[in-house]
């Protein structure tokens, strides 16, 4: 059976839901659809696991958020970073896993009132393949996942990550403790999200 073929007036009449945030958020990343894939990377102490957290944060003002934290699990360092952000604040918003399989996530997500936004933290410690991954995505269309990936020389580290990029419509590259919109629905690319400003201001003086 033939497949569907959409005309122009048709794509040009679909509507989407987008995230409606405002501010800071939609300078940097735009209006990007609620069910969009986020691919974040970064090298280590650029300030990427602050601005995950702080978009986290902004996430639970349109949906529930569910944070597997792979790479860090409920350390010390994680925990700080719950306190910086407040998120105590967005209790009933935001939960953490640490130890769910691919399978038992798709088991949780398949719950009434599961989460509308997945955070994975990080896609290699995961340890899940790309195959895997694309089904997870494709099972649940109208939900959010954000991975976020390790980097070796400026790239994502492993092939399943560099698919992953290509995949996602929402990219983001953190630097020098700014994050920069690389993906789809960037509305300006010389814009960039603060993550830490003290942390620019001492990486700018060590220049």
């Amino acid at each position: 059976m033939a497949k569907r073929a959409y005309s122009p007036k048709e794509i040009a009449m679909k509507t989407y839901k987008t995230l409606p945030w405002g501010g800071r958020w939609a300078e940097c990343f735009g209006l990007p659809e609620e069910n969009s894939t986020w691919f974040i990377s970064g090298a280590s102490a650029a300030g990427k696991s602050s601005f995950v957290m702080q978009l986290a944060r902004e996430l639970t003002h349109y949906g529930q958020v569910l944070y597997a934290s792979y790479e860090e699990g409920i350390s010390q360092s994680f925990q700080d970073r719950i306190k910086l952000f407040e998120m105590d604040k967005r209790q009933g918003w935001f939960r953490v896993v640490t130890e769910d399989t691919i399978e038992d996530l798709a088991a949780r997500l398949k719950k009434r009132h599961s989460a509308k936004f997945i955070i994975v933290d990080s896609y290699q410690e995961s340890g899940w393949e790309w195959p895997e991954t694309k089904k997870l995505i494709e099972t649940f269309p109208r939900k959010s996942f954000i991975f976020v990936s390790m980097e070796k020389k400026s790239q994502p580290l492993g092939s399943g990550a560099l698919r992953l990029r290509y995949k996602a419509g929402v990219k983001v590259r953190v630097v020098g403790f700014r994050a920069y919109c690389q993906g789809r629905f960037n509305p300006d690319a010389g814009n960039s999200f603060v993550v830490w400003e003290e942390g620019i201001l001492r990486t700018s003086n060590k220049v």
